[in-house]
């Protein structure tokens, strides 16, 4: 039955977003402004309010392209090639049954100013725009107006632009799993420091999504390219940073000329979260809400959730409280609050939880937040922690209705992890927003190992937060960087206005994590730093924001890939084999078997680490299981168009 209503839910979802056909079209021709030759490859993509998604084309050998299909409404382009200034052109007026031709000269990055040449089509003749009208600013203040699921921040003093679209390869043939449900937050873009030159985004110490990718490929099968996040392939890892005692977090910075991207460096930042000791954690009351309806007696759902509870009894104290809530039709309390010392009570109860009905979600996570509440441990931890696949079909189908109510639980020092189980009938959309809302973290249980790693070896930083809502922001020297770009972090991205405002939630850290993060900067020339860093934290029980900040200089860029220390080259490694899953545009000449070659030039040490050893044996399957056509060349425009029955102004 929950089988029958998530497939009945997805087939409507699906319907409700398809827009339907329209015959309006924008073309166009896209030539170089130094000598007026036409362009191939620039990638063009079309976004509206009208529009569900976005469209993605790129030019053909003659530089042009066509975007057909789409319905009426406002657009704006985005243009982008390699050695070329990033441009968008927006307010583009599309009637219905029109088409527009849209013509633009690209600079090539040294030149000072843009000429542009806008004109339109067929039926009636729209004049668009004059020549010499200069780059938009459509990457100004570039950002989500707040983190996921953040309602009660003020709006920054300027509305930011919509997000990036999304950068993907061709769909996979077919989807192994049924009923797997992601969301794309789409690619970064490379940004003009001209245009913005700050950089602004929540953290995120989440690894669920390196998990999935892991137990997709480890089935014989590439990820859903939504799925793929790439700051959780990177904070996945150990680069072994050292923690400063004497500071919330220590920096570690470095950089190297891109593998992939020629003129480009790729920076490294690292933050480590100052250390707690097992012995000065604080005392916790655990309430594990676990799923036991039908979907998790499949695939040794519960029997692995169990393995892992198991394993997480045996790290606890006699300071340590456990309480277990399970919900499948209802939900119900199996076990009141107990002490961890108490290990024969807390076994047996784990051993009796079986599969029963439904999926109650709504009514697990109300009964965990009733005990939670009922037994709060002031000034210790309170944390809920949710075991589930996500999925529900019963009391609640999708987060919205229960928003507010795990905020205000946060919001009183009861946190919310989630922790992910299953292949097929899964929801990653679900338990990412509810650990993004509640404040935790979000990991996903792909193999006993795995749950060692959250319940044993990193047990105190899952547990205690040392940093609340944790936002980094990049201001670069425009005479150091000509343009940038953020790895990932697409979901996490802010406003420049929101890094000092205090109202505007982040991300959580606990004690000895680590975050990383990647960018890619096409440095302009030599200077004594090249931007500054800047880190806003709350302490762990609230009050007002305080603020780090370091210079970066640029004696931490390197010469060549080889000269990085090889944990930055490995967080780079992460990064490309996150993009290239993905499909990202930014990676198209990064082939796997030069990826494959870069991990193994990995020192020795560093490679026979079980976790990057694995990472190896993962880049190894993606390469043979990867059969798509790059989305770059199938969508490069096929199409015969008489050219001169759509007039153009000069």
């Amino acid at each position: 039955m929950k089988h029958v209503l998530s497939s009945a839910l997805c087939c409507v979802l699906l319907l409700l977003s398809t827009p339907a056909l329209a015959d309006s079209v924008i073309v166009g021709t896209v030539t170089s402004a130094e000598n007026k030759k036409p362009l191939a490859d620039v990638v063009i993509t079309a976004t509206s309010p009208n529009l569900q998604g976005e469209q993605v084309v790129v030019t053909d050998a003659n530089g042009n392209y066509r975007i057909p299909q789409l319905p009426p409404g406002v657009y704006t382009l985005r243009f982008e090639k390699e050695s070329f200034r990033l441009h968008a052109r927006q307010d583009i007026q599309l009637r219905l049954d029109r088409t527009i031709r849209v013509n633009v000269e690209l600079l090539p990055e040294s030149f000072s100013e843009l000429i542009e040449v806008t004109s339109s089509g067929s039926r009636p003749l729209i004049d668009l725009g004059a020549i010499g009208r200069g780059i938009s600013n459509f990457f100004g203040g570039r950002g989500r107006a707040s983190a996921p699921g953040n309602t009660s921040a003020a709006p920054p003093a300027s509305p930011p632009p919509p997000p990036p679209p999304p950068e993907r390869t061709a769909p996979l043939p077919q989807q192994p799993f049924a009923d797997m449900y992601f969301k794309s937050y789409g690619v970064n873009p490379t940004i003009d420091t001209e245009e913005e030159r700050f950089s602004t985004f929540s953290v995120d110490v989440d690894t669920a999504s390196y998990s999935m990718a892991r137990s997709y490929l480890e089935r014989g099968a590439l990820p859903d390219e939504q799925s793929v996040r790439v700051e959780e392939f990177v904070n996945s890892f150990d680069y072994g940073y050292a923690s400063d005692p004497e500071s919330p977090f220590s920096v570690h910075v470095e950089g190297f000329p891109s593998p992939s991207r020629k003129g480009y460096h790729v920076v490294h930042i690292g933050l480590k979260a100052r250390e707690v000791s097992r012995v000065a954690r604080k005392p916790a009351h655990l309430v594990f809400v676990i799923d036991v309806s039908g979907s998790m007696n499949i695939e040794n759902r519960l029997a692995l959730v169990k393995r892992a509870l198991r394993l997480l009894v045996d790290e606890l104290d006699e300071r340590d409280r456990i309480s277990i809530a399970v919900y499948g039709s209802t939900a119900h309390q199996v076990l009141a609050p107990t002490s961890a010392a108490d290990k024969h009570k807390l076994m047996s109860a784990i051993d009796r939880l079986q599969s029963e009905g439904s999926t109650n979600a709504q009514a697990g996570l109300e009964l965990g937040y009733a005990i939670a509440s009922e037994h709060l441990r002031e000034g210790g931890i309170n944390r809920v922690i949710l075991c589930s696949d996500g999925v529900a079909n019963n009391g609640i189908t999708d987060a919205d209705g229960i928003w507010e109510r795990v905020r205000k639980q946060a919001a009183r020092g009861i946190t919310l992890t989630t922790v992910g189980f299953g292949m097929g009938n899964y929801n990653d959309v679900l338990m990412e927003r509810l650990a993004q809302v509640g404040e935790g973290n979000y990991a996903y249980v792909d193999q006993l190992e795995e749950a060692r790693r959250i319940f044993v070896q990193n047990l105190t930083g899952t547990l205690q937060v040392v940093a609340k809502d944790v936002k980094l922001q990049l201001e670069f020297d425009r005479q150091a960087v000509v343009r940038y770009r953020l790895v990932g972090y697409e979901n996490r991205m802010l406003a420049k206005e929101q890094f000092a405002d205090d109202r505007v939630d982040a991300g959580e850290v606990g004690a000895g994590h680590s975050v990383t993060a990647i960018y890619e900067v096409k440095l302009r020339e030599p200077t004594p730093s090249f931007a500054t860093l800047r880190i806003r934290y709350k302490a762990p029980e609230g009050g007002d924001s305080r603020l780090m900040e370091k210079q970066l200089p640029s004696s931490l860029l390197r010469t060549a890939y080889g000269s990085a220390a090889p944990p930055t080259r490995l967080s780079y490694v992460a990064a490309a084999f996150a993009e290239k899953l993905r499909g990202s545009y930014w990676v198209r000449s990064l082939s796997w078997a030069q990826l494959s070659s870069l991990w193994e030039e990995l020192n020795e040490p560093l490679r026979d680490r079980p976790d990057v050893r694995e990472l190896g044996a993962l880049i190894r399957n993606a390469q043979a299981l990867d059969k798509r056509t790059d989305r770059f060349e199938q969508l490069e425009p096929v199409f015969t168009m008489d050219f001169d029955r759509v007039p153009v102004i000069k």
